[in-house]
């Protein structure tokens, strides 16, 4: 706290991302005032609350740059992660219909969450079923992108939650030569969006998924479950 720092006081409860500054599992960072730093809700945990800079803030920006809007058709692929968790039940408050693609082990989480129907990637290709879509949000990048393309609708969205080079490259391609987007921006931290997913939050409109909490002697077996691949919504780790 600098004799400057206007916002906060010691005491405060607080929450934000890190960004490229890194350091989230240190027991002391410094950050500027200016930071992506917000008072928690007492109504909310901290376990709640920082599951948001990453999958809740991703999950709206996509939905955002995607114009989704209410009585539109959007698939997930990636939905039983931390960013699509949120961006299934963002997209449902919007008034979308929304698919799921994911494991068949987070068929349970992601029905609880309502999905309109939930595809096992291990045994079924979406790109495959002749299904349309007005948005697809692929947040794992593992889908063929030209049977994703197909698989929209005209004036369709095609969101690359993670994208690689190629796909960047092929996406303004396809904007030049068709009437369908590709979108691949990431997320910046605007503080109106941190704002609607705590009211949101607060409200019971929408809820953190969270798997496993950890404390943080355990780091290392937080990470190898992570990478597993089969983690439900968010992994948090606990300083305390």
């Amino acid at each position: 706290m600098g004799e400057q720092v206007t916002q906060f006081k010691p005491g405060d409860e607080i929450f934000g991302p890190t960004t490229m500054k890194m350091g989230a599992y240190g027991e002391f960072l410094c950050l500027p005032e200016k930071h992506a730093i917000y008072h928690k809700p007492s109504s909310l945990s901290f376990a709640e609350v920082v599951t948001l800079p990453v999958g809740g803030i991703n999950g709206l920006h996509f939905l955002q740059k995607a114009q989704v809007k209410a009585g539109q058709k959007v698939l997930i692929n990636g939905a039983g992660g931390s960013i699509g968790t949120y961006a299934l039940q963002i997209a449902q408050l919007l008034g979308a219909e929304v698919s799921a693609v994911d494991h068949a082990d987070k068929r349970d989480m992601l029905s609880a969450l309502d999905a309109k129907e939930v595809i096992d990637y291990t045994r079924e290709d979406f790109t495959l079923r002749g299904q349309r879509y007005d948005v697809i949000i692929d947040v794992v990048a593992s889908s063929h992108f030209g049977r994703c393309i197909k698989c929209l609708n005209a004036g369709g969205r095609y969101v690359l939650g993670n994208p690689t080079v190629t796909g960047m490259l092929r996406g303004v391609w396809t904007g030049k030569t068709c009437d369908k987007k590709v979108l691949f921006e990431l997320a910046g931290y605007r503080d109106e969006n941190f704002q609607s997913l705590l009211e949101w939050l607060q409200a019971g409109k929408i809820k953190a998924v969270i798997d496993r909490v950890y404390p943080l002697s355990d780091l290392p077996e937080a990470h190898a479950y992570v990478e597993a691949g089969h983690k439900q919504g968010n992994v948090v780790i606990n300083h305390q």
